[in-house]
């Protein structure tokens, strides 16, 4: 029970630190600046939505309504409750914005039932609802009823409310002006909990969040964490065997965790629960922002720009540093991901050069397309320095081809044959060497990939020592061609920067590593082999038959320094990040048993390839 109590306060105060509210002191006291007050907003349904307003005390102005809707609670409650920090940031909370926060339908104080990634419905009738709706709804009464509004909205959200972002899109009210939705969620299916048909199983325990339906309002979490008594999540997982056997933690009333098994396909469940397809036509101005190395959502910002930028003609930027999950919202000076250092206040002028800038240029400014802000602002992550371009991908890129060819090497020429390794279920490779229990995993984006290049079941590629720096800036595809004796595996491909042997440590460097030869991730990926031609329809492998699988991985903006190599890591587990494929295939892995789990060969010929995108 203490453990439950731990792992529940942890996740809370995390959630409070990304969503701005803990209730740590800071100088400026919110309470002296603002007034709040909490109102039910009715819905075209009748269904209520609880809603926070805290207003400047300053009335003799008017001030733009800045918003944000969330499923993890607009807490605290109470008229006399105030958060420490409001808004966006700093800068907008000191200089006066109308603030306001909402309990998304079915969470917390808000009434109704809470249905996970809601699915969007266009042309609505009569009473039918959506979260676009709600949104529409929302700012609709806050026009009307806030004093002191000078009839513009804005809306942001990291994470889950960045998804509630991206959807106040769709059916835009006319208030609505800009909005910036941050690693927001597109698909429940590439971001978070799946990536290209493999189970995040590293956010099996995230499940108790969203799973468990509550019947009324409330201020208290109506939710558990399971006891899982152990600090070895690695461990803990391979002792549990199937997914089959977790069930014991989550009966048939988490609906989530129901879902997630019975869904194990990319059906019309989850199709219809994406929100990328339907961007288009948007006219409200956008600033999308990601980390890039971020775990939880990076598909889901890089495809949210892409889309709207291809399918309308708003004012429409992107904005991606070196920060994990919601780091560009917290406040330290030093930017790390792991053992590898990227800059000093990275995040601070983040807030107040560029979210600040967006936000009051369209809805205190001239609202026009001369912000004053690049179209593309992008991170370096090798040379470690700000990039600006006026497209994404850049123009001036070319596609370049490195082959996976024999004696390690990736090169610029094919050669013939293949390397092979065996993958036993029994000892998967580790996605970390740190030994603990992780909410979510984050730090694993950077770390020395050094263990798994030493294990005789990872393949390694790399390149000669780099002469002249190499910038790749955009898609990288692997264009695998396998084999394997079982009739299902998953594919992880890695793109690793290996520093040269002079590297000198930093205080940011783990006592046991160090930096000399340090292997960096920069980017990576799974697809699970069974849906190589299509994630709604998957087949097995026919054993020892040469196949083609294609991965892409999520687009990168990373220099390649001279004295470095250029590395590639193949391997079929990742543990335990993703769940184990059996390498047997089953109709459903979420229901296969122990038998099902067979040790097995694979091989990569070594004309497969991986394509990238080089910045000239």
């Amino acid at each position: 029970m203490q453990f439950i109590k731990f792992i529940a306060l942890r996740f809370f105060f995390f959630l409070c630190f990304l969503y701005g509210s803990s209730q740590d002191s800071d100088v400026y006291v919110v309470k002296d600046h603002y007034t709040k007050q909490e109102v039910d907003i009715v819905m075209r349904d009748g269904i209520k939505l609880h809603t926070t307003i805290y207003s400047p005390k300053d009335t003799s102005k008017k001030y733009p309504i800045l918003m944000q809707r969330t499923p993890y609670s607009s807490r605290p409650y109470g008229d006399d409750q105030f958060r420490s920090k409001i808004g966006p940031n700093e800068f907008l909370m000191k200089e006066g914005n109308i603030i306001v926060y909402q309990d998304v339908r079915g969470r917390w104080m808000s009434e109704g039932v809470y249905d996970n990634m809601r699915a969007y419905i266009p042309n609505k009738k009569g009473k039918q609802f959506d979260e676009a709706s709600d949104t529409y709804d929302t700012i609709d009464w806050l026009i009307k009823n806030v004093a002191n509004t000078n009839g513009k909205v804005g809306v942001w959200g990291i994470s889950y409310p960045g998804f509630y972002a991206t959807y106040s899109l769709l059916d835009a009210h006319p208030a609505l002006k800009a909005v910036s939705p941050q690693a927001c969620i597109g698909d429940f299916y590439f971001d978070d909990f799946h990536h290209n048909g493999a189970y995040l199983l590293s956010y099996w325990r995230a499940t108790a969040v969203f799973g468990y339906e509550k019947t009324k309002p409330t201020a208290e979490a109506w939710y558990t964490f399971p006891d899982l008594k152990s600090e070895d999540q690695y461990q803990f997982f391979l002792d549990a065997g199937p997914l089959s056997n977790l069930d014991k933690y989550y009966k048939e009333d988490n609906v989530f965790w129901t879902q997630l098994k019975e869904h194990p396909d990319y059906d019309d469940f989850w199709q219809k629960r994406g929100i990328i397809q339907h961007l288009k036509d948007i006219k409200p101005a956008v600033m999308v922002v990601g980390g890039l190395f971020d775990a939880e959502d990076l598909y889901g910002p890089f495809e949210t720009y892409e889309n709207i930028e291809n399918k309308s003609k708003n004012y429409n930027i992107m904005v991606f540093g070196p920060w994990s999950h919601g780091d560009w919202a917290r406040t330290k000076k030093r930017q790390t991901i792991g053992n590898v250092h990227f800059g000093d206040d990275l995040s601070f002028n983040f807030q107040k050069n560029i979210e600040t800038k967006f936000f009051n240029h369209f809805l205190k400014g001239e609202a026009d397309d001369n912000s004053g802000l690049p179209e593309i602002q992008i991170f370096d992550t090798g040379k470690k320095e700000w990039n600006s371009f006026d497209s994404w991908p850049p123009k001036n890129v070319e596609k370049k081809t490195y082959y996976l060819t024999s004696n390690e090497q990736l090169s610029e020429k094919m050669s013939g044959g293949f390397s092979e390794f065996i993958s036993d279920p029994k000892k998967p490779v580790p996605y970390s060497e740190d030994i603990k229990m992780v909410f979510t995993p984050r730090k694993y984006m950077t770390d020395d990939q050094r263990f798994a290049a030493r294990r005789p079941d990872v393949l390694v590629f790399e390149t000669s020592v780099l002469t002249e720096d190499i910038t790749l800036s955009g898609e990288v595809l692997a264009k695998l061609n396998v084999a394997t004796t079982g009739t299902d595996a998953d594919w992880v491909v890695k793109l690793v920067d290996v520093y040269p042997n002079d590297t000198k440590d930093t205080k940011d460097t783990q006592e046991y590593l160090k930096m000399s030869n340090y292997h960096m991730m920069v980017r990576s990926e799974v697809m699970r082999g069974r849906y190589r031609n299509s994630f709604g329809k998957p087949e097995p492998f026919t054993p020892n038959k040469k196949t083609d699988v294609n991965l892409k991985l999520q687009d990168v903006h990373h220099t390649f320094k001279k004295g470095h190599k250029i590395q590639i890591q193949i391997q079929s587990t990742w543990f335990p990040l993703i769940d184990l494929n059996p390498q047997t295939y089953v109709d459903n892995i979420f229901k296969a048993g122990a038998s099902d789990f067979v040790k097995q060969t694979h091989k990569i010929y070594h004309d497969s390839e991986i394509e990238v995108m080089i910045l000239k």
